[in-house]
């Protein structure tokens, strides 16, 4: 399964796709993350031209039997556990599955109402470099959980046990 990560955004500087490749590197087997970057839409437009302009640009670069995941505000908080879940239904029902990440100005609407789910990675505000991150962390992780590798240690017992 290919998930493509794809991020209204002007191209990122060498420590944002350090990281992002680094995570990205770390999958194996049936996962490939990758990257793809759109140009935001011109700041002599409204913020609604703009999101309608990156819409369509977002919804060419999609090809047609993509499952669309775009991250808002309003969607979905998962813990890395229940990411863990979806991932596993991503990997058994989809062959491609796209991360949508809006510009400065989130995704348009209409975008939201056609997208198959919705993720918030949290209600604050986040920058769009740092949420490529996140989301690519976040998988790799969500696909450790799943391998049973050592990288994902919440469920050590005794972790957090006060030093008294």
């Amino acid at each position: 399964m290919i998930i493509e990560v794809l991020s209204i955004c002007r191209r990122p500087p060498a420590w944002v796709t350090d990281a992002a490749d680094e995570y990205a590197k770390r999958l194996a087997g049936d996962v490939t993350l990758k990257f793809k970057h759109l140009a935001p839409g011109r700041d002599t437009t409204s913020a609604e031209e703009r999101r309608k302009d990156e819409a369509k640009r977002l919804s060419k670069a999609l090809k047609s039997d993509t499952h669309v995941i775009a991250l808002d505000i309003q969607g979905d908080e998962y813990t890395s556990e229940t990411l863990a879940k979806r991932l596993e239904v991503w990997r058994a029902d989809f062959d491609q599955v796209a991360l949508v990440i809006g510009g400065p100005d989130g995704l348009e609407s209409e975008f939201l109402t056609h997208a198959a789910s919705l993720w918030s990675l949290s209600k604050l505000t986040l920058p769009h470099l740092l949420v490529q991150i996140i989301v690519a962390e976040q998988i790799y992780r969500a696909w450790t959980i799943l391998e049973r590798h050592p990288y994902h240690r919440a469920g050590v017992t005794g972790r957090l046990q006060s030093k008294r």
